[in-house]
């Protein structure tokens, strides 16, 4: 279900602010790494690091204090590591959508707006201090009344005039996309414009407690069958668009090691369930949890005994923010987990071409080529190896591919936003529940499954289809032949001859190295001629000769740069 926009004024005071910080943002780029960078390019790129480490700081205080998109907005550009460099996805990596809780007063008003009723009315010992607070609303626990059961539940509940707020947030970074649009570097890698769109479209699905509602009771009907998934049950009666009561779930927080320990639970077999539980939202329902940090995730101990430690299960909550992928993109996502599993890079590329991951024109050899590099020398290693792999190892790397390193050919599609960031949450809670996870066993082990299922006996549909694809090619190649011998005949085939990408390469970097090399001559020629003519009280000649010289210079570099 998505939600319709509704229709609020702006706030003017904090649209303007942060327009003024992200102007702020652009006016430091352009002036460090496009001006200064043309006259000191070795202090500017050492300098880069520690500069947008500090930008990404003041743009993690502005969200916190703020609130609304903003926090929103830092998590989503933490997961852009396609797109933005590793200071500050690193920064805002650590964003938590949590700040101060909003007064009970306000809380109060948006419960009678929607039940009728004060929450004190409605519920049974309705908690005045909040469990939890974030950026779009808060939750309270509470019970529900004897005549519908007595339940335990917890109250979430919006934030007063949060969707001003958000109209206002986005209303600002849409002028910031259209700003950033102007940049071409930046435009060839990411549509900008697009993925506030996208930032958008997720906010206001949130704000929609009834959609919230239709994600649970779909996660509900995924793991019905599975035991060692337990999703909350949503209360109808007590739940409108701003106001959603579910059952309140809560156990162990997946990140309590200690309480884990105490209740006997191994953190290995729950780093191993939770990546097993995820390739199954992925692969086969093409629906999943996009939120999965460690205040979204819990884990109920079970009696009995189990091989390893005590059984468990795992518990989701909080599901407004999910992902969806196409249908159509089923067969390549599984080719991904077959070729990790089978180490095969070709049929990773394939499947990345497939999934509209490469640019077009990408130099694909070479990309098998990065990709085979990796899987050698880093396939198997557990996060805690991946981490700590040597500085000169990952050098020698960028070295033999550093053409693919200047020239980018990658991009990630709009669908596997929400998926890069679920990653990058999972594998860090992985890693604090077991410091020697291996990632690749359970991608192994369900690629292996994904094998067995795929050379399983086809039914009659499948056999049907697979037959006529074997034949088309059969059926075209009389007529193929027939226009090979007429051409032959005529004396109109052609021999095309593909050149070493290589040598390519090494060309095109020699041919931008004499025209630098031929326009710095003729500048320095015009410089000299000018200093000369100056010298020898020439003046109006001397300026000509070094306005001249800047000409060319300017002239020069956009030339090479345009090449």
């Amino acid at each position: 279900m998505t939600a319709s926009q509704p229709k609020s004024t702006i706030d003017r005071r904090r649209y303007r602010r942060i327009i003024r910080f992200f102007a702020g943002v652009i006016l430091h780029v352009l002036w460090w790494d496009l001006l200064l960078g043309r006259l000191s390019p070795r202090r500017v790129r050492h300098s880069r690091p520690d500069r947008f480490r500090r930008l990404a700081r003041r743009f993690r205080d502005l969200a916190v204090e703020m609130g609304g998109v903003m926090i929103k907005a830092g998590q989503f550009l933490s997961s852009r590591v396609d797109v933005l460099p590793p200071e500050i996805t690193q920064e805002l990596a650590g964003l938590q959508d949590e700040v101060p809780p909003e007064p009970l007063k306000s809380i109060r008003e948006v419960v009678i707006r929607e039940l009728g009723q004060p929450p004190e009315a409605v519920f049974v010992g309705f908690q005045k201090r909040p469990q939890a607070a974030a950026s779009l609303g808060q939750t309270h626990r509470a019970r529900l009344p004897e005549g519908h059961g007595g339940h335990r539940v917890v109250v979430k509940v919006q934030r007063l005039g949060i969707e001003k707020l958000v109209e206002t947030d986005l209303a600002a970074l849409r002028m910031v996309a259209g700003w950033l649009r102007l940049y071409r570097p930046l435009r060839r890698r990411a549509d900008v414009a697009r993925l506030v769109q996208e930032l958008a479209r997720t906010t206001w699905e949130e704000l929609d407690y009834v959609a919230e509602a239709e994600n649970a009771a779909r996660f509900k009907a995924m793991f019905a069958s599975d035991p060692g998934v337990l999703v909350p049950a949503v209360y109808q009666d007590f739940s409108t668009r701003r106001v959603l009561t579910l059952e309140d779930v809560e156990h162990i927080k997946i990140t309590d090691l200690a309480g884990l320990d105490a209740a006997g639970v191994s953190r290995v077999q729950v780093a191993r369930r939770v990546m097993e539980v995820y390739l199954y939202q992925v692969f086969e329902e093409g629906f999943f949890h996009a939120d999965p940090h460690p205040g979204n995730l819990f884990v109920q101990p079970m009696d009995g005994t189990g091989d390893g430690g005590r059984p468990f299960r795992l518990i989701f909550v909080d599901f407004g923010m999910v992902g969806r992928l196409p249908v159509l993109m089923g067969e390549p996502l599984r080719d991904i987990v077959r070729g990790l599993a089978l180490r095969d890079a070709h049929r990773l590329v394939t499947a990345f071409q497939q999934l509209n991951f490469l640019l077009p024109g990408a130099d694909v050899e070479r990309v098998e080529e990065a990709t085979a590099q990796l899987l050698d020398r880093f396939w198997g290693m557990s996060l805690d190896e991946l981490t700590s792999v040597s500085p000169n190892q990952v050098q020698d790397l960028a070295l033999e591919f550093r053409d693919l390193l200047f020239d980018l050919p990658f991009q990630v599609p709009q669908d596997f936003i929400f998926l890069g960031r679920a990653i990058g949450l999972l594998s860090g809670l992985a890693t604090s529940l077991d410091p020697h996870f291996n990632p690749w066993a359970p991608v192994e082990a369900y690629g292996q499954r994904l094998l067995r299922d795929r050379h399983r006996w086809p039914s009659a549909r499948e056999a049907v289809k697979i037959g006529v694809d074997a034949l088309r090619p059969l059926l075209s190649l009389p007529a193929e032949l027939e226009t090979f011998l007429v051409q032959s005949r005529r004396g109109e085939l052609t021999v095309r001859v593909v050149p070493d990408r290589s040598l390519q390469r090494q060309f095109a970097r020699v041919e931008q190295s004499a025209q630098r090399v031929f326009w710095g001559m003729i500048v320095s020629a015009l410089l000299v001629a000018g200093t000369v003519l100056y010298v020898n009280q020439q003046f109006w000649l001397g300026v000509g000769g070094w306005a001249l010289a800047g000409i060319m210079l300017l002239g020069s570099m956009l030339l090479v740069r345009r090449h």
